[in-house]
């Protein structure tokens, strides 16, 4: 069993939250307002800080403008796997993506430089939420980070997730969440030719 922290409480937080609750590990979802109901059964929802103080992985579930400011300030313990899972773009009126917030880089170098003590990997990203669990479509989970261990330890929570071994591609160092961060403005255009369909990146082989 393993103490995970999700950041977030949208969509993506407790789509994720329900499997991993399913296999056995100790979820609790970070709020920055917690209170009220918790959204997935056998979770328990704290502020921010005191969700991540021991944790042994973090996930960032929140928005990608907001979370190197929050992150930032949070007591995410030394040697922590942060798993990020967002997108930081600027927007449009239609709130899809027209332009990176972090171009040359990517957020996963942006929250490993405000948490060096933490091992980051990117994961999750290029895809509809609906299809982070259990995807029907032959979508790729990619990995991207440079601790080894870290990224091993993301593959294993893909499995209980419901990934195949064979849908997850290592890209290599963190520095490759560039890569896959740049899919982001393609959703916009994708949406308007397909309409609101759910998709993601995958690679044939």
């Amino acid at each position: 069993m393993t103490r995970i922290a999700i950041l977030g409480t949208g969509s993506v937080a407790t789509t994720l939250a329900g499997p991993l609750v399913a296999s056995g590990h100790s979820v609790v979802l970070g709020s920055r307002l917690p209170g009220g109901t918790v959204p997935v059964a056998g979770t328990t929802v704290q502020p921010f800080a005191d969700a991540v103080q021991q944790a042994a992985v973090v996930v960032n579930a929140l928005p990608g403008d907001a979370a190197v400011a929050v992150l930032s300030g949070l007591p995410v313990p030394g040697g922590a796997v942060l798993v990020d899972v967002a997108n930081a773009v600027h927007t449009g009126p239609d709130g899809l993506a027209t332009g990176l917030r972090y171009p040359g880089g990517s957020l996963a170098e942006e929250l490993q430089r405000a948490l060096p003590a933490a091992r980051v990997v990117k994961t999750l990203n290029t895809m509809h939420v609906s299809l982070m669990v259990r995807p029907a479509a032959p979508v790729t989970a990619f990995l991207s980070g440079d601790d080894a261990d870290a990224k091993a330890v993301v593959r294993t929570l893909l499995t209980d997730l419901g990934w195949a071994s064979d849908r997850v591609l290592d890209l290599g160092g963190l520095v490759t969440a560039r890569w896959v961060e740049g899919f982001a403005p393609a959703i916009g255009p994708t949406v308007r030719a397909l309409g609101p369909v759910p998709f993601g990146l995958a690679i044939a082989h």
